[in-house]
Protein backbone atom coordinates (compact mmCIF):
# COMPACT_ATOMS: atom_id res chain seq x y z
CA UNK A 1 0.00 0.00 0.00
CA UNK A 2 1.20 3.18 -0.64
CA UNK A 3 -0.20 6.19 0.54
CA UNK A 4 0.62 10.19 0.12
CA UNK A 5 0.58 12.44 3.53
CA UNK A 6 -0.15 16.35 2.59
CA UNK A 7 1.32 17.69 6.27
CA UNK A 8 2.92 20.66 5.15
CA UNK A 9 4.17 23.10 8.33
CA UNK A 10 4.97 24.16 10.49
CA UNK A 11 8.02 22.21 11.94
CA UNK A 12 5.85 21.23 15.07
CA UNK A 13 2.96 20.16 13.08
CA UNK A 14 4.91 17.65 11.13
CA UNK A 15 7.08 16.53 13.88
CA UNK A 16 3.71 15.74 15.30
CA UNK A 17 2.53 13.62 12.47
CA UNK A 18 5.27 10.80 12.75
CA UNK A 19 3.80 8.64 15.66
CA UNK A 20 0.62 8.26 13.20
CA UNK A 21 3.19 6.35 10.40
CA UNK A 22 4.36 4.34 13.41
CA UNK A 23 1.17 3.09 14.18
CA UNK A 24 0.62 2.69 10.63
CA UNK A 25 4.22 0.74 9.51
CA UNK A 26 2.78 -1.59 12.38
CA UNK A 27 -0.46 -2.43 11.32
CA UNK A 28 -0.10 -2.46 8.12
CA UNK A 29 3.71 -4.07 7.75
CA UNK A 30 3.87 -3.27 3.73
CA UNK A 31 2.94 0.08 3.54
CA UNK A 32 4.92 2.91 2.68
CA UNK A 33 4.42 6.93 2.94
CA UNK A 34 5.30 10.12 -0.06
CA UNK A 35 4.67 13.05 2.04
CA UNK A 36 4.40 16.84 1.17
CA UNK A 37 5.98 19.02 3.15
CA UNK A 38 7.11 22.59 3.20
CA UNK A 39 10.71 23.00 1.84
CA UNK A 40 12.41 24.39 4.99
CA UNK A 41 10.73 21.11 6.43
CA UNK A 42 11.92 18.43 4.30
CA UNK A 43 14.80 16.90 6.01
CA UNK A 44 12.19 15.31 8.63
CA UNK A 45 9.84 13.12 6.82
CA UNK A 46 13.40 11.62 5.22
CA UNK A 47 13.92 10.76 8.99
CA UNK A 48 11.27 8.11 9.47
CA UNK A 49 11.55 4.46 8.34
CA UNK A 50 8.26 4.17 6.33
CA UNK A 51 9.11 7.12 4.23
CA UNK A 52 10.11 6.43 0.49
CA UNK A 53 9.72 9.95 -0.92
CA UNK A 54 9.31 13.66 0.32
CA UNK A 55 7.85 15.90 -2.38
CA UNK A 56 8.77 19.74 -1.34
CA UNK A 57 5.96 22.49 -1.37
CA UNK A 58 7.00 26.28 -1.21
CA UNK A 59 3.28 27.64 -1.03
CA UNK A 60 4.97 29.95 1.78
CA UNK A 61 7.31 31.13 -0.39
CA UNK A 62 5.04 31.65 -3.70
CA UNK A 63 2.46 33.51 -2.05
CA UNK A 64 5.00 36.17 -2.13
CA UNK A 65 4.96 36.36 -5.72
CA UNK A 66 2.47 34.22 -7.19
CA UNK A 67 2.30 35.38 -10.50
CA UNK A 68 5.74 35.47 -11.31
CA UNK A 69 7.64 33.10 -13.85
CA UNK A 70 9.84 31.30 -11.75
CA UNK A 71 6.85 30.60 -9.33
CA UNK A 72 4.93 29.55 -11.78
CA UNK A 73 7.37 26.87 -13.57
CA UNK A 74 7.86 25.68 -9.56
CA UNK A 75 4.26 24.94 -9.16
CA UNK A 76 4.01 22.98 -12.51
CA UNK A 77 7.06 20.76 -11.77
CA UNK A 78 5.77 20.24 -8.17
CA UNK A 79 2.32 19.40 -9.72
CA UNK A 80 4.17 16.88 -12.28
CA UNK A 81 6.05 15.08 -9.87
CA UNK A 82 2.61 14.79 -7.18
CA UNK A 83 0.46 13.46 -10.25
CA UNK A 84 3.44 10.87 -11.30
CA UNK A 85 2.32 8.00 -8.78
CA UNK A 86 -1.30 6.88 -8.36
CA UNK A 87 -2.11 6.59 -4.35
CA UNK A 88 -4.39 3.94 -2.40
CA UNK A 89 -5.10 6.49 -0.12
CA UNK A 90 -4.29 10.17 0.22
CA UNK A 91 -4.22 11.87 3.89
CA UNK A 92 -4.54 15.54 4.25
CA UNK A 93 -3.45 15.71 7.53
CA UNK A 94 -3.50 19.53 7.39
CA UNK A 95 -7.23 20.76 7.57
CA UNK A 96 -6.52 24.19 6.04
CA UNK A 97 -8.66 25.54 2.82
CA UNK A 98 -5.07 26.34 1.12
CA UNK A 99 -3.60 22.69 1.61
CA UNK A 100 -6.67 21.05 0.88
CA UNK A 101 -6.95 23.15 -2.94
CA UNK A 102 -3.38 23.77 -3.83
CA UNK A 103 -2.23 20.20 -3.04
CA UNK A 104 -4.78 17.50 -1.65
CA UNK A 105 -6.88 17.70 -4.85
CA UNK A 106 -4.26 17.52 -7.40
CA UNK A 107 -3.41 14.09 -5.96
CA UNK A 108 -4.67 10.66 -7.61
CA UNK A 109 -5.97 8.49 -5.14
CA UNK A 110 -9.07 8.72 -2.68
CA UNK A 111 -8.35 11.66 -0.33
CA UNK A 112 -9.26 11.19 3.29
CA UNK A 113 -9.28 14.01 5.79
CA UNK A 114 -11.38 15.73 8.80
CA UNK A 115 -15.03 16.24 8.61
CA UNK A 116 -16.07 20.03 8.58
CA UNK A 117 -16.90 19.75 12.87
CA UNK A 118 -12.73 18.65 13.31
CA UNK A 119 -10.90 20.69 10.45
CA UNK A 120 -8.77 23.24 11.76
CA UNK A 121 -10.84 24.91 8.61
CA UNK A 122 -14.03 23.44 8.15
CA UNK A 123 -14.50 24.16 4.18
CA UNK A 124 -10.67 22.08 3.78
CA UNK A 125 -13.21 19.34 4.09
CA UNK A 126 -15.07 19.97 0.73
CA UNK A 127 -11.70 18.68 -1.17
CA UNK A 128 -11.90 15.08 0.65
CA UNK A 129 -13.68 12.21 -0.88
CA UNK A 130 -14.00 10.35 2.56
CA UNK A 131 -14.08 12.79 5.95
CA UNK A 132 -13.60 11.41 9.19
CA UNK A 133 -14.72 12.61 13.06
CA UNK A 134 -11.80 13.65 14.86
CA UNK A 135 -11.93 14.32 18.69
CA UNK A 136 -10.35 17.88 19.04
CA UNK A 137 -10.09 17.45 23.04
CA UNK A 138 -6.81 15.32 22.50
CA UNK A 139 -3.21 16.53 22.01
CA UNK A 140 -2.51 16.86 18.21
CA UNK A 141 -0.36 13.49 17.90
CA UNK A 142 -3.11 11.63 19.06
CA UNK A 143 -5.95 13.54 16.59
CA UNK A 144 -3.01 12.71 14.06
CA UNK A 145 -3.23 8.89 15.11
CA UNK A 146 -6.75 9.02 15.80
CA UNK A 147 -7.18 10.53 11.19
CA UNK A 148 -4.62 7.76 10.00
CA UNK A 149 -6.47 4.69 11.86
CA UNK A 150 -9.90 5.73 10.85
CA UNK A 151 -8.50 6.28 7.08
CA UNK A 152 -6.44 3.13 6.65
CA UNK A 153 -8.65 0.91 8.69
CA UNK A 154 -6.84 -0.13 11.51
CA UNK A 155 -7.67 0.58 15.28
CA UNK A 156 -5.16 3.11 16.93
CA UNK A 157 -2.98 1.56 19.64
CA UNK A 158 -3.60 2.66 23.12
CA UNK A 159 0.18 3.08 24.11
CA UNK A 160 2.06 6.51 23.49
CA UNK A 161 2.77 7.01 20.08
CA UNK A 162 6.78 6.53 18.90
CA UNK A 163 8.11 9.26 16.81
CA UNK A 164 10.32 6.83 14.98
CA UNK A 165 13.64 8.86 14.57
CA UNK A 166 16.17 8.70 17.50
CA UNK A 167 17.54 5.99 15.96
CA UNK A 168 18.67 7.68 12.64
CA UNK A 169 21.04 9.52 14.76
CA UNK A 170 22.51 6.67 16.58
CA UNK A 171 25.75 6.67 14.25
CA UNK A 172 26.17 10.08 13.96
CA UNK A 173 25.74 11.19 17.39
CA UNK A 174 28.70 14.32 18.70
CA UNK A 175 32.27 12.97 20.32
CA UNK A 176 31.04 14.83 23.47
CA UNK A 177 27.79 13.27 23.62
CA UNK A 178 25.40 13.03 26.97
CA UNK A 179 28.15 15.58 28.22
CA UNK A 180 26.34 18.68 27.50
CA UNK A 181 23.52 20.55 27.70
CA UNK A 182 21.10 22.59 24.86
CA UNK A 183 19.58 25.55 25.90
CA UNK A 184 17.28 26.43 22.93
CA UNK A 185 16.56 30.38 23.66
CA UNK A 186 14.92 31.62 20.05
CA UNK A 187 11.64 31.52 19.65
CA UNK A 188 9.26 33.51 16.82
CA UNK A 189 7.33 36.01 18.76
CA UNK A 190 8.94 38.28 21.55
CA UNK A 191 6.48 37.49 24.76
CA UNK A 192 7.40 33.89 24.45
CA UNK A 193 11.46 34.85 25.07
CA UNK A 194 12.61 34.28 28.54
CA UNK A 195 14.94 37.31 29.48
CA UNK A 196 18.50 37.33 28.76
CA UNK A 197 19.42 37.62 32.03
CA UNK A 198 17.59 34.99 33.36
CA UNK A 199 19.43 32.50 30.76
CA UNK A 200 22.66 34.12 32.26
CA UNK A 201 21.56 32.90 36.02
CA UNK A 202 20.65 29.71 35.14
CA UNK A 203 24.20 29.50 33.01
CA UNK A 204 25.95 30.15 36.04
CA UNK A 205 24.17 27.87 38.13
CA UNK A 206 24.85 24.76 35.86
CA UNK A 207 28.51 26.06 35.77
CA UNK A 208 29.33 24.00 39.35
CA UNK A 209 28.01 20.53 37.46
CA UNK A 210 30.79 20.56 34.61
CA UNK A 211 28.58 20.08 32.12
CA UNK A 212 29.03 22.08 28.63
CA UNK A 213 26.46 24.48 27.38
CA UNK A 214 25.60 24.54 23.24
CA UNK A 215 23.69 27.38 22.02
CA UNK A 216 22.34 27.28 18.47
CA UNK A 217 20.78 29.68 16.79
CA UNK A 218 19.16 30.62 13.04
CA UNK A 219 19.05 34.11 11.89
CA UNK A 220 21.53 36.97 13.29
CA UNK A 221 19.94 38.51 15.77
CA UNK A 222 19.70 35.07 17.37
CA UNK A 223 23.48 34.59 17.06
CA UNK A 224 24.14 38.41 18.57
CA UNK A 225 21.79 36.80 21.83
CA UNK A 226 24.12 33.61 22.05
CA UNK A 227 27.02 35.15 21.90
CA UNK A 228 25.27 37.84 24.47
CA UNK A 229 24.09 35.04 27.05
CA UNK A 230 27.66 33.08 26.65
CA UNK A 231 30.32 36.14 27.30
CA UNK A 232 32.49 35.76 30.40
CA UNK A 233 31.35 32.01 30.53
CA UNK A 234 34.18 29.11 29.76
CA UNK A 235 31.53 26.16 29.64
CA UNK A 236 29.16 27.98 27.09
CA UNK A 237 29.68 26.97 23.25
CA UNK A 238 27.82 29.33 20.59
CA UNK A 239 27.62 26.77 17.56
CA UNK A 240 28.03 27.64 14.16
CA UNK A 241 24.83 27.79 12.02
CA UNK A 242 23.86 24.88 11.21
CA UNK A 243 21.25 22.79 9.23
CA UNK A 244 17.95 21.28 10.74
CA UNK A 245 19.81 17.57 10.57
CA UNK A 246 22.95 18.89 12.55
CA UNK A 247 20.73 20.60 15.16
CA UNK A 248 18.69 17.51 15.32
CA UNK A 249 21.90 15.45 15.64
CA UNK A 250 23.08 18.09 18.61
CA UNK A 251 19.51 17.63 20.47
CA UNK A 252 19.98 14.15 20.32
CA UNK A 253 23.13 13.98 21.93
CA UNK A 254 22.23 16.18 24.86
CA UNK A 255 21.87 15.13 28.08
CA UNK A 256 18.62 17.52 28.59
CA UNK A 257 17.26 20.21 26.94
CA UNK A 258 15.68 23.88 28.25
CA UNK A 259 13.80 25.66 26.05
CA UNK A 260 11.36 28.31 25.36
CA UNK A 261 8.48 27.39 22.90
CA UNK A 262 9.53 26.70 19.40
CA UNK A 263 9.36 24.30 17.08
CA UNK A 264 12.89 22.81 18.32
CA UNK A 265 11.24 21.82 21.19
CA UNK A 266 8.92 19.72 19.64
CA UNK A 267 12.23 18.09 17.73
CA UNK A 268 13.78 17.74 21.19
CA UNK A 269 10.65 15.50 22.57
CA UNK A 270 10.95 13.75 18.95
CA UNK A 271 14.77 12.71 20.01
CA UNK A 272 12.85 11.42 23.17
CA UNK A 273 15.74 13.87 24.61
CA UNK A 274 14.84 14.69 28.32
CA UNK A 275 13.21 18.31 27.73
CA UNK A 276 12.08 21.23 30.61
CA UNK A 277 9.69 23.81 28.07
CA UNK A 278 9.10 27.55 29.65
CA UNK A 279 5.58 28.98 28.66
CA UNK A 280 4.29 32.06 29.51
CA UNK A 281 1.52 33.60 27.57
CA UNK A 282 1.20 30.49 25.39
CA UNK A 283 -0.91 27.23 26.96
CA UNK A 284 1.15 24.27 26.07
CA UNK A 285 -2.63 22.14 26.40
CA UNK A 286 -3.22 19.97 23.44
CA UNK A 287 -0.13 20.92 21.49
CA UNK A 288 2.86 20.76 24.34
CA UNK A 289 5.53 18.78 24.47
CA UNK A 290 4.52 14.95 23.11
CA UNK A 291 6.97 12.16 24.75
CA UNK A 292 9.42 10.84 27.22
CA UNK A 293 10.69 12.77 29.84
CA UNK A 294 8.86 16.09 28.24
CA UNK A 295 8.29 19.05 31.75
CA UNK A 296 6.48 21.92 31.09
CA UNK A 297 7.13 25.22 33.43
CA UNK A 298 4.80 28.10 32.89
CA UNK A 299 5.15 31.62 34.42
CA UNK A 300 2.36 32.98 36.37
CA UNK A 301 0.28 35.65 34.58
CA UNK A 302 1.16 34.27 31.20
CA UNK A 303 4.62 36.36 31.82
CA UNK A 304 8.06 34.63 31.00
CA UNK A 305 9.71 36.82 33.63
CA UNK A 306 8.30 35.20 36.23
CA UNK A 307 10.35 32.02 36.02
CA UNK A 308 12.76 32.07 37.90
CA UNK A 309 16.70 30.58 37.19
CA UNK A 310 16.01 28.87 40.27
CA UNK A 311 13.03 27.19 39.29
CA UNK A 312 14.76 25.92 35.95
CA UNK A 313 17.61 24.49 37.88
CA UNK A 314 15.91 22.74 40.73
CA UNK A 315 13.81 20.50 37.46
CA UNK A 316 17.26 20.68 35.50
CA UNK A 317 18.76 18.69 38.79
CA UNK A 318 15.81 16.15 38.95
CA UNK A 319 16.13 15.34 35.05
CA UNK A 320 20.62 15.00 35.65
Amino acid sequence: MHVLIVKTSSMGDVLHTLPALTDAMQAIPDIRFDWVVEENFAQIPSWHPAVDKVLPVAIRRWRKHWFGSQQREERVLFKRDLQSRDYDVVIDAQGLIKSAALVTRLAKGVKHGQDSRSAREPFASWWYDKRHEINKQQHAVERTRELFAKSLGYEQPAMQGDYAIASHFFATLPEDAHQYLVFLHATTRDNKHWPEAHWRELIELVQPTGLRIKLPWGAEHEHQRALRMAEGFGHVEVLPKLTLEQVAQQLAGARAVVSVDTGLSHLTAALDRPNITLFGPTDPGLIGGYGKNQHELRGENGTMQAISADKVMGKLQELL
